[in-house]
């Protein structure tokens, strides 16, 4: 009896083992199946990707630890795929660029100055076909029926402000230094002397540092806020983007910060600031491409304003050609003798074929460049403290491993 037993426990666990093996026979299998069903996918997700190794080629010996230099940071499909830094903050104390480390922008600040904007007009306090009589009633009558629209793409016609610097210290000797620059209300009270613009409003495209200055100041006040407030307030603190500031000497600090170099003959020279360096709406956001990078999945996904309020920033402004451009004297050369299509704080001109929102920055010290290529969910990113580098042919390089021509 036992013996019957004993057995039949034996022939019953057997069956139980069986089972699982067979069991776990399935599952193995299907994790298999599974896998190589997976490996298309993510073979197709990778590919033309290229390599950090193949990134890391185009920056050969562009910097080193003894120089200025750059931080650099690409992305693709919402990831980073490529992050590295080069060169020193500064040549005194040699610190080295990182991650975090803020570089003035320049004029890739002119994508928060109309991003607030917009927002002033989400909030419906503003038009894009709101005038700038309407808003500075002592403006005089050349400028009054300009739009805020012009404003944003570069048709204004406004008179250079850099321009009426010169010409007023011609009449009247030094005014505006390095240790003495020119601020927002100078800029308009310049503006407000003249009679004319460059041309009647809409007829032309002539890109603008003076319309982005008044922009700055519009932002200002029509939200009842300072500008660097409102952008702290309604941009980077709801993006985290926590080391970015709109800089104003003896007034912040900017943290980690990147100093400004020229080169010389026998080497680098400190050229942080200039008689212009304290304008903001055209130039005075200092980030790094921690920040940038919140900031460019924030445009992605529509997180500060849906598609549809978007939209305007992404129509190329209209202004009977391209015989009406004039191009600014920093225009990088692959804007020379391309047609512009410009909307709200970017430029929109495709490359081989991609479409393209982008910008460059070029201040004493400084160039930056940020390249948006939207349909092949690519973002390339180059901020340098030394005027010698061109970042947006180095943004290009980078593309370059990444797009396929006219596809």
């Amino acid at each position: 009896m036992a013996a019957t037993c004993y057995r039949e426990m034996n022939v019953a666990a057997s069956d139980k083992l069986r089972r699982m093996v067979a069991g776990m026979r399935t599952l193995v299998v299907a994790w298999v199946g599974g896998f190589l069903a997976l490996a298309p996918i993510v073979r197709a997700q990778n590919a033309g990707v290229p390599s950090t190794m193949d990134i890391a080629k185009l920056f050969a010996g562009v910097a080193t630890g003894k120089t200025p230099g750059l931080a650099v940071l690409v992305k693709k499909n919402g990831h980073v795929v490529f992050e590295q830094e080069y060169g020193v903050k500064e040549l005194r104390t040699g610190s080295k660029i990182d991650t975090k480390t803020n570089f003035r922008l320049a004029s890739v600040t002119k994508q928060f100055t109309a991003m607030a904007v917009m927002l002033l007009v989400h909030d419906r306090k503003l038009q894009y076909e709101t005038t700038v009589g309407e808003i500075f009633s002592e403006f005089p009558e050349y400028g009054k029926k300009i739009t805020v629209r012009q404003l944003l793409n570069h048709t204004s016609g406004l008179p250079d402000y850099e321009d009426l610097m010169d010409a007023t210290e011609k009449v009247n000797g030094l005014i505006w230094t390095a240790d003495k620059q020119i601020q927002d209300a100078e800029v308009l009270g310049l503006l407000e002397k003249e009679t004319h613009g460059q041309f009647a409003p809409g007829t032309k495209w002539a890109y603008s540092n003076s319309g982005y200055v008044l922009l700055g100041l519009i932002v200002a006040k029509v939200s009842g806020m300072t500008y660097g407030d409102f952008l702290r307030e309604r941009i980077f603190a709801p993006l985290r983007m926590s080391d970015t500031i709109v800089y104003r000497k003896g007034k912040n600090e900017v943290a980690d910060r990147a100093f400004g170099h020229s080169a010389e003959a026998n080497g680098f020279k400190e050229t942080d600031q200039s008689s212009t360096s304290a304008t903001l709406g055209d130039g005075g956001v200092y980030s790094n491409v921690e920040d940038l990078s919140k900031w460019d999945d924030a445009l992605r996904n529509h997180t500060l304003l849906s598609a549809e309020e978007m939209q305007p920033a992404l129509e190329p402004a209209r202004f009977g050609g391209a015989g009406n451009v004039v191009l600014p004297d920093d225009a990088p050369v692959s804007l020379r003798g391309a047609p512009v299509e410009y909307g709200f704080g970017w430029f929109l001109d495709p490359y081989k074929g991609h479409a393209r929102m982008w910008h460059y920055g070029d201040t004493l010290g400084f160039k930056t460049a940020i390249q948006r290529f939207t349909q092949d969910n690519l973002t390339v990113i180059v901020l340098c403290n030394r005027t010698d580098l061109d970042p947006g042919a180095l943004a290009t390089r980078i593309a370059d491993l990444f797009l396929t021509d006219g596809k």
